[in-house]
């Protein structure tokens, strides 16, 4: 549900409401009841970060991708946590 910036015409309070979109804007201060106007603001964005999602995250795995995964690692040692393949 969006949040909705507000304003005052008569004491200058600025507040936020989350409305449906569909739902009329509000009219009244809830500190003086007098006539509000609702505020253009820039809200949330959207933020990318990195090179893509579809290279990083959802991309289908090539078949020397697959093959690289399953060879057995040349630098395996015994200190080494994070290779599958250390004994």
């Amino acid at each position: 549900m969006p949040t909705y910036e507000y304003e005052c015409k008569s004491c200058g309070h600025t507040f936020e409401a989350s409305q449906s979109i569909t739902a009329k804007p509000l009219e009244k201060c809830p500190q003086c009841h007098q006539q509000v106007r609702r505020l253009i603001s820039a809200g949330a964005g959207i933020i990318f970060k990195g090179a893509g999602f579809y290279a990083t995250d959802y991309r289908k795995k090539s078949k020397s991708e697959k093959e690289a995964k399953d060879a057995p690692c040349h630098k395996a040692a015994p200190e080494c946590k994070t290779c599958p393949h250390a004994q």
